[in-house]
């Protein structure tokens, strides 16, 4: 008997029969939801909900109640391990992350830490995960999530988001052996910081390599999943999932890793993907968002090739990115609903 009353992606994910695909979508907690909004409202900024456990429980539940997900993902951040280890960001409104201090050089090395107690500096994300899990009363799983190596240490080198990373791409080349420094400290606080959350309730945990397509096949090779192999032989508890957005070049490196499932983006074919990866693997994705700004008969169509190109295999559906924040809600429902009333031959 399942913990849980609904426990579909759990399923997909383990290869087993499902009467139809789990459907949820990265960053389904946060701002299309005027609920949301009205929760983000009363509080001072973006930071005080990530740090808020009840609040940030609240907002990873809404998206079940009102859009009917088959898995929640706890509200936060994936900047909150950089900040634990000695680097603290402020979430600019308009403008995105800002680190006044960053690592350029091995004298800044000493601005981070990996044997920091993560349980301590962390304990507001696990504790949000408890109370979400309370809430939910064993609804639906819940996802936890973590930012892979390589995003991190991109932050942590620009100091904010970029178009082209290239002073982070400088350190690869520049000095390889300080990015390997820093990558080996973020792997360890990543472990650490993974097992907090599934020892606080999280079913699965998902690793987020936003910025993986800015590096070529050779350098992600060495300064991507070479540390994403090491994440995902770690965490051996709860199933992992794989999203390096941008690297389609790596599904071959990323078949082979200890994961369970492979997040798709819009530019990696479905089909493609299934004999790269093999059928022991789930697929997770990988509809553009960007179809969410359509008409409901276009998003309803776009829903269902996507849903009949997975064929009867082990796919999860979702975007292949995050869901926009000016996304009407009502258009995110007609893809969920659409996914929920398609039936798996």
């Amino acid at each position: 008997m399942s913990e849980y009353q609904n426990d579909l992606i759990l399923k997909m994910i383990r290869g087993e029969k499902t009467p139809r695909f789990p459907v949820w979508m990265m960053r389904q907690a946060g701002r299309i939801l005027p609920e949301y909004r009205s929760v983000r409202a009363g509080l001072k900024d973006f930071k005080e909900l990530v740090e808020t456990p009840e609040r940030a429980a609240e907002v990873t539940i809404q998206p079940v109640d009102l859009l009917g997900v088959d898995a929640a993902i706890i509200f936060s951040d994936i900047l909150v391990v950089p900040e634990a280890m000695g680097l603290p960001y402020q979430m600019i409104e308009k403008k995105g992350p800002w680190f006044d201090k960053t690592i350029r050089s091995e004298a800044d090395l000493n601005l981070i830490s990996d044997t920091i107690d993560v349980a301590d500096r962390l304990g507001y994300v696990a504790e949000a995960i408890q109370i979400a899990r309370r809430g939910l009363n064993g609804r639906v799983p819940i996802i936890g999530f973590a930012g892979a190596p390589w995003t991190i240490l991109c932050y942590m080198v620009e100091g904010e988001g970029s178009k082209t990373f290239s002073k982070s791409k400088k350190l690869l080349y520049a000095n390889p052996q300080l990015a390997h420094q820093i990558l080996t400290k973020i792997t360890n606080v990543t472990i650490a910081y993974l097992k907090l959350q599934i020892q606080a309730g999280a079913a699965i945990v998902q690793l987020f390599d936003s910025w993986a397509g800015v590096l070529g096949p050779t350098e992600y090779s060495e300064f991507g999943t070479k540390y994403v192999k090491q994440i995902c032989d770690a965490i051996t508890e709860v199933p992992v999932t794989v999203f390096a957005k941008g690297a389609y070049y790596a599904r071959h490196e990323l078949a082979k890793l200890s994961c369970q499932t492979i997040g798709l983006d819009w530019n990696m074919g479905i089909e493609e993907s299934r004999k790269i990866v093999g059928t022991d693997k789930t697929l997770q994705g990988n509809l553009d968002p960007c179809v969410l700004y359509a008409d409901f008969s276009t998003i309803e169509t776009k829903t269902k090739n996507l849903l009949n190109s997975f064929g009867n295999q082990r796919h999860i559906a979702n975007l292949g990115h995050g869901v926009y924040p000016d996304t009407d809600p009502e258009k995110v429902k007609c893809f969920i609903e659409t996914v929920k009333g398609f039936a798996i031959n």
